[in-house]
């Protein structure tokens, strides 16, 4: 990702669009020889920094500094380096170019992440543990199934990455204010002008065009991308929120080196620092997006250049935050610990509670009133809470309910359809049908790009 959005990335790519346009104006009868495209060809990457910062100085035009320096690597083809085309078909161009790269890059991360929960979630579909609504003990779930929330949501931003990439367009060679008189004058012959769009992206290897434009592509399009990548990092950090809730709990945990200090001051802690760094990452990703949201709202007519100082910031740092996130998720994902005596611990804790609604069912089966029944298992709920919470005692739900005889349940019977594993619905078989249905044809589809890897983190 650093390397995409580097300098050489950056100017060589400039340099091959000038080359694509040397190529498709001497395939439209422009006299350009194959001798100049060969020379700048051999000259995409022989960059002198040095010339293009002092002729930048005189000029202050970053683009014509470049077509200098490019013109001295090239005599020969010097005369026709740039002909008929602004700045915006190179600057805007190699910002589409680079942001498919970028997003070829996100897309690897997200099967590797994606893949990994799988396996995750395969491995603990039968964990049974406390389900939480409000961050309060609620009717019971499977780890797996938990899982399985989290990848959805990567499912989600998957197909909406897949959706913008597809849709991505090349701005094409479209000239000053985007009516291509700059061409009709040089070609006198508008069939041949109206191939030049197609002719570049198809050399650049993007498959769409904008029909129209000003000067610039539209400055949605941005919005758009960084939408679609403050998507992705929602996902990450409701991932990483629901770890650090959980290693609160003591019931799972991101990886902890044995020599990795979690406190300097208070030796015995464990903090789930890599999450915590999801989230303060995800954060700046998702304000960046409110960037290019004001830019394409406050352009002016054709063109103003407002833009290109905020969007040479926010896209690029959009795009390696997301790449580091991603990158973090991968590390956690493939390494959570699950503690599963403490979660067995923490449902036995709650489990008259979780259990109300199996314990109505049963004594409605005996001819109870549910009604009643839920107004009364509702009093002793309170009064069994009251136990816990304010006298320290256990849990006594159990031994009010089978004193109750309207209920007609003996305390073993009772303790009987107290069994955890029978409290979690579907949710073991919910992780298998959405393996099988959802996950399992879109790692196929991807399967080149699944990796067995193991992602280090610098602490």
């Amino acid at each position: 990702m650093n390397e995409i959005w580097s300098s050489n990335s950056k100017y060589s790519t400039w340099r091959k669009l000038w080359v694509a346009l040397a190529e498709t104006e001497k395939e439209l009868g422009i006299d350009i020889t194959e001798e100049q495209i060969e020379e700048m060809k051999n000259n995409v990457n022989n960059i002198d920094y040095e010339i293009v910062s002092k002729r930048e100085k005189q000029c202050r035009h970053d683009v014509m500094a470049h077509v200098y320096e490019f013109g001295l690597k090239c005599p020969k083809a010097k005369p026709i380096i740039h002909l008929g085309a602004t700045s915006c078909y190179v600057t805007d161009n190699t910002d589409i170019i680079l942001i498919s790269k970028a997003m070829d890059i996100i897309k690897e991360k997200l099967i590797l992440v994606i893949n990994n929960l799988k396996k995750f979630a395969l491995e603990n579909k039968n964990v049974t543990c406390l389900g939480y609504t409000h961050f309060q003990p609620a009717q019971l779930t499977t780890v797996g199934k938990r899982a399985t929330l989290w990848m959805q949501d990567l499912i989600e931003d998957l197909e909406e990455l897949e959706f913008v990439q597809e849709h991505l367009k090349m701005l094409g060679c479209k000239g000053t204010t985007g009516t291509q008189e700059s061409f009709m004058k040089l070609f006198k012959d508008e069939e041949k002008v109206k191939q030049i769009d197609k002719k570049i992206a198809n050399k650049m290897g993007i498959k769409r065009t904008y029909n129209v434009s000003g000067q610039t592509y539209t400055r949605k399009l941005d919005t758009r991308v960084l939408n679609l990548l403050s998507q992705i990092a929602q996902s990450c950090s409701k991932f990483a929120n629901d770890m650090r809730l959980l290693q609160h709990e003591k019931e799972l945990e991101e990886p902890f080196e044995k020599g990795q200090i979690g406190s300097s001051a208070m030796a015995y802690k464990r903090n789930p620092m890599r999450s915590e760094r999801i989230n303060a990452l995800s954060r700046h990703v998702i304000t960046l997006a409110i960037d290019p949201s004001i830019t394409a709202a406050t352009q002016w007519l054709e063109r103003t250049l407002d833009d290109s100082a905020n969007k040479r910031i926010c896209v690029p740092e959009s795009f390696l935050a997301v790449d580091g996130i991603l990158r973090l998720y991968a590390n956690i994902s493939k390494n959570i610990v699950v503690y599963k005596n403490v979660i067995k611990t923490n449902v036995m804790k709650e489990l008259p509670f979780m259990a109300t609604e199996e314990i109505i069912m049963n004594a409605v089966l005996k001819g109870g009133d549910r009604q009643e029944l839920h107004e009364k298992i509702r009093i002793y709920s309170m009064e069994a809470g009251k136990q816990v919470k304010e006298l320290g005692k256990p849990n006594d739900l159990v031994k009010r309910i089978a004193k109750d005889k309207t209920f007609g349940l003996t305390e073993e019977e009772i303790m009987k359809a107290l069994n955890p594993d029978n409290l979690c619905g579907r949710a073991p078989n919910q992780v298998e049908d959405f393996i099988n249905e959802i996950v399992n044809p879109i790692l196929n589809k991807y399967s080149k790009l699944i990796k067995d890897v193991e992602i280090e983190i610098e602490v």
